[in-house]
């Protein structure tokens, strides 16, 4: 059992996909400051946030709802980055590292709500 939300690796990893997100951002157009960019840094932030706010609550269908809402914010980053790529701000490999980080706080992220869903609606 983790003392605090820090010690979650999966809060870890959303750390660092916030700041590779803000590492790929800085190279956008200025014109996205108040679009895209500002979008993508927010949706990669609420990631570990939502999992931070979930850590803080003592019930359990509560925690289960901020990881529900984290999950959701890390489909919107991706989603962001994919289409940072289409319109040709990023190249193909300059956000593979994070798709993949996606990826894996994903799996760790639908383990975590498997194992609270598991506890709190247990299967006969």
């Amino acid at each position: 059992m983790y003392r605090s939300f820090e010690e979650m690796p999966v809060w870890k990893k959303a750390m660092d996909l916030a700041q590779q997100i803000f590492a790929l951002t800085e190279g956008l157009p200025k014109k996205e400051d108040y679009g895209l960019t500002s979008q993508i840094r927010r949706s990669a932030l609420s990631v570990s946030g939502n999992l931070a706010e979930g850590f803080g609550r003592h019930h359990t269908k509560d925690k289960m709802n901020f990881y529900y809402a984290s999950r959701g914010s890390l489909t919107e980053t991706k989603s962001h980055l994919i289409y940072a790529q289409r319109v040709g701000y990023l190249k193909r490999d300059d956000h593979r590292l994070a798709l993949k980080l996606i990826d894996d706080i994903w799996k760790e992220l639908n383990a975590l709500i498997r194992s609270l869903r598991n506890k709190t609606y247990p299967q006969p």
